[in-house]
């Protein structure tokens, strides 16, 4: 009896693309019509029975909102080269991407920001960071740092933060809509392991005028100085071409109140004082 071959089949181009038409909720029909092709083109095409051109791959997948790592592979399915490159943030040719970054979290000081990766790692800080992460357990701070884990954790921010329940919430909200866009088993993974983190009884906060209205959530955080309250923005690159910038998010958090707004004030000028 001859071995069994252990290798996975690629999947077929069709199969990918039905994927992310499903994922999309879209029918061949209302893909067909964004596209510019015939239902039955397509139709063809997710069967196998038809070979897309190369530029119809592209089509679909930007109609698809497909993410440029995973349009890569449907690049490679179909039988074509990829063609969005991913290099590492300091290679020489992201040097002012990488610039980019750094100016936009300096500036943001003395309001705290950071960028992560698509798995919520830690790629940049500005120096205010680390004054929120007093305490918390040294091995959440090794390498890769997940901010997400570094949140959550009993060991981490998660006894500090006043609205924790809301905050979870928010959090695994936001995790789900990425799942949703990039379809990542990694973070699926993660949302599991994250949601069986023991969450103790946690008194929540008086709820804010914001969170009435709808307008943001806040994180509401405790620290020596008190209750800092922030709210936060998050920016991405426009019009990236190259995987890794696409995924690259900056999230900045600012007071939501005169007194949080203080107390960085005072933590920075603490921190350029001589001695």
């Amino acid at each position: 009896m001859p071995p069994m071959d252990s290798r996975v089949a690629p999947r077929p181009f069709g199969e990918h693309l039905r994927h992310w038409r499903l994922r999309r909720r879209m029918s061949q029909l209302e893909l067909a019509h964004e596209a510019e092709v015939s239902t039955r083109h397509l139709s063809f095409v997710e069967t196998g029975r038809s070979v897309p051109s190369r530029e119809m791959v592209l089509r679909l997948a930007e109609r698809l909102a497909v993410p440029l790592r995973e349009r890569n592979a449907l690049l490679v399915a179909a039988g074509y080269a990829p063609m969005y490159r991913e290099r590492p943030l300091d290679d020489p040719a992201l040097a002012a991407a990488r610039e980019a970054v750094q100016r936009i979290l300096r500036s943001q000081e003395p309001y705290p920001a950071l960028a992560v990766d698509r798995h919520w790692n830690l790629v940049a800080s500005n120096s205010m960071i680390r004054h929120l992460l007093a305490g918390i357990d040294p091995a959440l701070l090794q390498p890769p740092v997940n901010v997400l884990r570094l949140s959550l954790h009993p060991q981490g921010l998660a006894p500090r933060i006043v609205n924790l329940g809301q905050w979870r919430h928010h959090l695994f909200e936001r995790l789900r809509q990425q799942v949703q866009v990039t379809a990542d088993d990694y973070l699926q993974q993660l949302e599991q392991e994250l949601r069986a983190y023991p969450v103790a009884p946690e008194a929540e906060a008086p709820r804010l005028p914001g969170e009435v209205l709808g307008v943001a959530m806040p994180l509401q955080l405790r620290s020596p100085g008190g209750v800092l309250c922030f709210i936060s923005t998050v920016t991405v690159f426009g019009t990236p071409l190259d995987v890794t910038l696409q995924e690259i998010a900056l999230e900045t958090f600012f007071p939501v109140d005169a007194a949080t707004a203080d107390a960085l004030r005072r933590i920075a000028a603490a921190d350029a004082a001589p001695g």
